[in-house]
């Protein structure tokens, strides 16, 4: 009975020892907590379409910025099939495992021991009385070989329970709790590039279409004109010169056809395999004249607007992540507390094993230990790890730096654009006014079939160049939505 009380006490020593120990350098807390670093961001964009409101069209939700069907079917099925999206699910997923695993450190580990046998031989100097040898075996094979030896059976649990401390396990939570939430914006950032990259071929895949019209129209066009050559060429007003310049015309017209639909099978191609699809045709009822270039956009105030985007806020969870190792490293520095208690049964017969209460064992460890010599690796691991945060702090400001430039580059591509599609406008309307009379002049005699030709070229040129700003402007639009951070 005094044994016990003693033992009693003991225990309750060690224990209100630990809860003092741990109550008293619970404060110390290594690392310093995250404040994110100046960033030197303008009120303003340079030469800025409109004045800027606190929210832009990088805040608009993508089935909303864009209207089109086939467009929203084709993004619907990409985010669903896609393979880099896919995979980037399963990057969160292994994330959040590692998270909840940061979570565990906090517990004990617990191991049982469901049973061991051991046998170990000793010398015959190893007894201190006769008395000793109460359990040994003999060893009946070669007794002048063979040792005597003694048996152990047991079955046990053990606990080992490591204190925070010094705040090292919160830390390692912190930063591993950054690095699941960089996987989040990460698939954020693929998803706002996979549905710009359907856009901007979707947009492609029209511009082709109305290309391809052109050339048609023109080609027939052409065709008129040749039967008229051919008339006069038979009255003796030409020469079968003409026949042959306007043939030539007619075959050069006739070659940007198949080029044109062998562009529109790959773009439609594409377009498949980024909804992990097979290649196949893409129906469509739209034509790029269908969709109107509005005046201008609402790009939002920078300091908003740049936080917004999935790049920048995964650089400065990166940062966060290594200022929180920097923590980590620091707390291998100094002791570390750790509780061990083992209990079961055990016994030197095997027939006396699970006897309760004689083979009942019980015990606990309470141990401080801290580093003393390690040829320099804490301290090497302590300044790398700074060291490594200053160069997330670098990348951040850089990632900051180059969302400003690439948001303000595109802001004016857009406005030049749109003066560009202005002039291009009136250009068409110029060179259909031409063919109409080079056409008039050329059945009355006044002009020849040369600037008949010249009249269908430019015409033709311009329409193309106006087809292809249309597209541009489209595109524009749609990086100055990726580039604003794009709706989730």
């Amino acid at each position: 009975m005094i044994k016990k009380n003693i033992k009693t006490r003991h225990f309750g020593s060690i224990a209100l020892l630990t809860i003092f120990l741990s109550l008293l350098l619970n404060a110390c807390k290594v690392g310093k907590d995250y404040k994110r670093p100046h960033l030197n961001l303008p009120k303003k964009y340079r030469d800025e379409i409109s004045p800027a409101d606190s929210v832009g069209i990088g805040n608009i939700y993508w089935r909303e910025f864009f209207v089109d069907t086939t467009l929203r079917k084709i993004i619907d099925t990409a985010l669903v099939s896609n393979y880099d999206m896919r995979k980037a699910l399963k990057n969160i997923q292994i994330a959040n495992q590692r998270v909840f695993q940061a979570r565990a450190e906090f517990l004990p580990d617990i191991n049982a021991t469901l049973g061991s046998v051991n046998r170990q031989y000793r010398s015959k100097n190893f007894y201190s009385n006769p008395s000793s040898k109460y359990y040994e075996t003999k060893g009946k094979e070669a007794p002048e070989t063979l040792f005597d030896y003694t048996m152990q059976h047991m079955s046990s649990i053990g606990l080992s329970w490591e204190l925070d401390i010094w705040g090292k396990i919160r830390r390692m939570n912190e930063r591993t709790l950054a690095e699941y939430l960089q996987t989040y914006e990460a698939r954020k950032l693929l998803q706002t590039q996979l549905v710009a990259n359907i856009a901007e071929g979707y947009y492609n895949l029209l511009m082709l279409d109305a290309q391809l019209e052109v050339a048609r129209r023109n080609l027939r066009l052409t065709d008129s004109t040749l039967r008229i050559v051919k008339l006069q060429r038979d009255a003796g007003q030409v020469t079968s010169l003409a026949i042959q310049q306007t043939e030539s015309q007619r075959l050069a017209a006739q070659s940007l056809i198949p080029q044109l639909e062998r562009q529109v099978v790959i773009q439609e191609n594409s377009l498949r395999a980024l909804s992990g699809e097979l290649p196949d045709s893409i129906p469509r009822d739209a034509s790029l004249t269908d969709f109107l270039i509005e005046d201008s956009v609402t790009a939002g105030v920078p300091l908003y607007m740049v936080s917004h985007r999935p790049d920048v806020r995964a650089s400065e969870l990166a940062l966060r992540a290594a200022n929180a190792n920097v923590g980590v490293t620091q707390a291998y520095r100094y002791p570390t507390l750790t509780i061990e208690a083992e209990g079961g049964v055990n016994s030197m017969l095997s027939k006396n094993w699970f006897k309760i209460p004689g083979s009942l064992f019980g015990g606990i460890i309470g141990s401080l230990t801290a580093p003393v010599f390690n040829k320099r690796k804490i301290k090497t691991d302590i300044e790398v790890a700074k060291l490594e945060r200053d160069k997330a702090e670098l990348d951040f400001q850089q990632v900051v730096l180059d969302a400003i430039n690439e948001i303000t580059n595109t802001l004016i591509t857009f406005k030049k654009l749109q003066e560009e599609y202005e002039i291009a406008e009136n250009r068409v309307k110029v060179a259909q006014l031409g063919i109409k009379q080079a056409g008039l002049l050329f059945k009355a005699g006044y002009a020849t079939y040369l600037e008949v030709i010249t009249a269908q070229q430019n015409a033709i040129d311009s329409e193309l160049e106006l087809v292809s700003l249309k597209q541009q402007l489209l595109l524009a639009r749609v990086e100055l939505y990726r580039a604003l951070g794009g709706g989730a």
